[in-house]
């Protein structure tokens, strides 16, 4: 990738982020609840309407909408992504508590994912049309076509309720409390990520060349290990980094069956409290994120992909 195409791709991030936080200050803002009165009135407090004006003007809510954004939009670009209502504490600040959760989280489905669909991938692959490669498709359009919440219910009600393997409830990270949500998560990746590793290697395995080696008697294995997977694995690396950033982003529901102290949990609960610059930094570090794995993904092909390093020589 040249220097002139990638200062367009972070001119192109720059006005996508400024697209992504101006649309989702605009839903919140439209969105039905005051923060004031969710923050205030907790429980059966009754709060007088002076309270709430005086806070929502310490806050800066009385304001139009374009104030509001233009203060917010200034703030983060020194730096500041504002207090947030609900923690009261820094944005930044509460953003990096939920942080370490969500990339435990992210790193173990991640790591099974992949053990489980590759191997998966290529025996179905190596196998067209015989029977493991039909069972390996029927579990994986089986696993695609269950919500993922759906499996983690079931999983928490056999091995947490009934068999007493993991826990159930609890905030703290750990080894036993990691394990539901990370095959959770890992059951409905891997599913998709086996199609289209089969697909990937089924392309290869039809190539010339791959006839070839298989005329000069080299073993099967062989085969894979040296040619088949590393051309295979170049269109694999843009799907794995959407699944990487998809994560670190922070799987919402399946944080809040689990009540795993992520940042998909953190941001239900800012939706809830109308707490606008909580919702607006969350927002702002998913965009952030899949914006930068996609462009990282580019760079990386340039790398990976003689012909692309080549082209760019002859640009």
């Amino acid at each position: 990738m040249k220097g002139k195409e990638l200062l367009q791709r972070l001119l192109q991030m720059v006005i996508s982020l400024f697209g992504v936080s101006l649309l989702t200050f605009s839903l919140m803002f439209l969105s039905p609840g005051d923060p004031v009165e969710m923050l205030l009135e907790v429980g059966d407090t009754i709060v007088s309407e002076e309270t709430i004006a005086e806070t929502r003007a310490q806050l800066g809510l009385d304001k139009p909408f374009y104030i509001q954004y233009a203060r917010w939009l200034g703030g983060v670009l020194q730096g500041d992504m504002g207090m947030s209502y609900s923690a009261k504490m820094p944005v930044a600040q509460r953003l990096w508590q939920g942080l370490p959760g969500t990339i435990v989280l992210a790193t173990a489905a991640t790591v099974t994912m992949l053990l489980i669909s590759v191997p998966c991938g290529i025996l179905s692959a190596v196998y067209r049309n015989r029977p493991l490669d039909y069972l390996i498709r029927g579990f994986s359009f089986l696993a695609v076509s269950m919500p993922s919440f759906w499996v983690g219910l079931i999983l928490l009600y056999i091995l947490g309720l009934k068999m007493r393997l993991f826990p159930i409830s609890g905030g703290e990270i750990s080894f036993d409390r990691v394990v539901l949500p990370t095959l959770t998560l890992a059951i409905a990746m891997a599913a998709k990520y086996a199609r289209q590793v089969r697909t990937a290697v089924l392309e290869e395995l039809g190539q010339d060349y791959i006839t070839g080696a298989r005329v000069r008697g080299i073993p099967m294995w062989k085969i894979l290990w040296r040619h088949v997977l590393p051309n295979a694995c170049l269109p694999l690396i843009t799907l794995l980094g959407l699944q990487i950033g998809w994560l670190l982003g922070g799987v919402a529901v399946i944080e809040m069956v689990f009540s795993w102290p992520g940042i998909g949990k953190m941001a239900v609960h800012a939706i809830e409290m109308r707490d606008y610059p909580l919702v607006q930094g969350f927002v702002l570090w998913i965009a952030v994120l899949y914006m930068g794995i996609n462009l990282l993904v580019d760079i990386s092909y340039t790398y990976l992909d003689p012909r692309l390093k080549r082209r760019g020589a002859e640009w």
